[in-house]
């Protein structure tokens, strides 16, 4: 890879980096450090693409010669906004909430060329219904898995996925936090096809 093509991931995310590394392509790590509060009237999917560029923006200045991916998701539950839960308690009041619900994950993805100051950008909405989860079924889960990290506190690369009845989207990988399908064709529009 030339330093033009230089791939800088705008994330810390274990889960983001573990999705990248399935594309076989090298890579660098750095944290965007960017405010991710949504703006007063802002939509979700309006929020998941503001902050996937703004998140690439904020890294272009560190690595002016490179490809940069920044990435967002925001989580909804109608006019509820999912956030991470960060301990025990939450996860089941969060758990309890989706029982039986459908929550909607917009998951935007931006490929900044820093060289030019080229954007370009794609979200992947993914519709996520939850079983009827029993306060039994989130207990158990929640001390197996322990998914604190995670909005709508469900993995569902993991044991999350029992709590799940379907899932609707055009990308599965989005759901995760980085839409490869989406990724690879960005990244093919900006000069560095995935294969080939």
């Amino acid at each position: 890879m030339d330093e033009r093509r230089r791939l800088v991931l705008a994330s810390t995310s274990a889960y983001r980096g573990s999705l990248l590394g399935r594309l076989g392509l090298p890579f660098e790590c750095a944290a965007p450090g960017v405010d991710e509060s949504p703006r007063d009237g802002e939509a979700p999917a309006d929020t998941a693409r503001r902050l996937a560029q703004a998140k690439a923006v904020a890294v272009a200045a560190r690595f002016p010669n490179a490809l940069i991916i920044g990435s967002d998701q925001v989580a909804s539950l109608g006019a509820l906004r999912l956030e991470k839960p960060g301990n025990h308690a939450n996860a089941v009041h969060q758990l309890q909430t989706l029982s039986s619900q459908t929550a909607q994950f917009d998951t935007a993805v931006c490929v900044l060329d820093a060289v030019h100051g080229t954007a370009r950008s794609r979200l992947v909405t993914c519709r996520v219904t939850f079983r009827p989860l029993s306060a039994g079924m989130i207990e158990a889960y929640l001390q197996r898995e322990q998914p604190y990290d995670c909005a709508g506190s469900a993995k569902s690369e993991g044991l999350g996925i029992a709590l799940i009845a379907r899932i609707e989207t055009d990308d599965p990988t989005a759901l995760i936090g980085l839409p490869l399908i989406a990724l690879t064709e960005l990244l093919a529009e900006a000069g560095l096809p995935v294969i080939g």
